[in-house]
């Protein structure tokens, strides 16, 4: 006997997409900061973004990365709103590092998991005309 599935409409998957995304945008931290003004450390909770990955999104919900694409990404079911899904995935990633959220050193970490790369293509293949002009400025 198999386990019923979290997810038993597409409407129940958005819903909690987006509570997931709400909870990501409002997590509250605690964080520590010295005052020089009253030589001590203050403790403040402050509300901080994390950025939206679809694992991050199984461990929200309770299920394994492994059964989320067996049971939602290749149904045809679902196909739209995983492609949606990743696609906010990236976008949330690019505006956090484009807005500073994210250091820019870990850009080529990030991104990478969404097809880009920091390596660039220096090997030229094909014809290269060479044009030389102007021959009064050639001397023997």
């Amino acid at each position: 006997m198999s386990k019923p599935r979290k997810f038993s409409s597409v409407k129940q998957l958005n819903e909690t997409w987006k509570a997931y995304k709400d909870d990501c945008d409002n997590r509250m931290v605690l964080t520590h900061d010295f005052s020089s003004k009253n030589s001590e450390f203050v403790s403040k909770e402050l509300k901080r973004s994390v950025t939206y990955t679809i694992e991050g999104f199984c461990v929200y919900c309770k299920i394994s990365r492994a059964a989320f694409y067996k049971y939602y990404a290749d149904n045809p079911k679902y196909v739209d709103t995983v492609t949606r899904m990743r696609e906010e995935c990236e976008v949330d990633a690019r505006e956090k590092f484009e807005l500073g959220v994210i250091p820019s050193q870990l850009a080529g970490l990030w991104m990478s998991n969404y097809g880009y790369s920091t390596k660039t293509d220096s090997s030229v293949t094909g014809a290269i005309p060479v044009v030389i002009s102007g021959g009064d400025e050639l001397e023997d």
